[in-house]
């Protein structure tokens, strides 16, 4: 899916209440719309294959982001970074 929309994932990480990517996304779609798009799927397909979780969850994501940019990182960096999050 994050292929779909001009961009590639490098890294993630699932925690029990979030999930950190590190994607390399193209300056003209923008991340607001990956994060939009990630959220809108991985919301719906749960909801379809489990109809019962809407009426116990309206939502599985809130509104809220977080977004940082690391082009003045070295990307091994960054990757390690987001690796370690299971562990912290």
């Amino acid at each position: 899916m994050i292929t779909e929309k001009g961009a590639w994932l490098i890294e993630m990480e699932t925690m029990p209440d979030h999930v950190h990517l590190l994607v390399e996304v193209d300056p003209q779609f923008g991340i607001h719309k990956l994060v939009k798009a990630i959220k809108g799927r991985s919301s719906r397909v749960p909801g379809e294959e489990f109809p019962w979780l809407t009426s116990k969850l309206p939502s599985l994501w809130t509104q809220s982001y977080f977004v940082a940019t690391v082009g003045g990182t070295r990307l091994s960096v960054t990757t390690r970074y987001v690796e370690t999050q299971k562990d912290r």
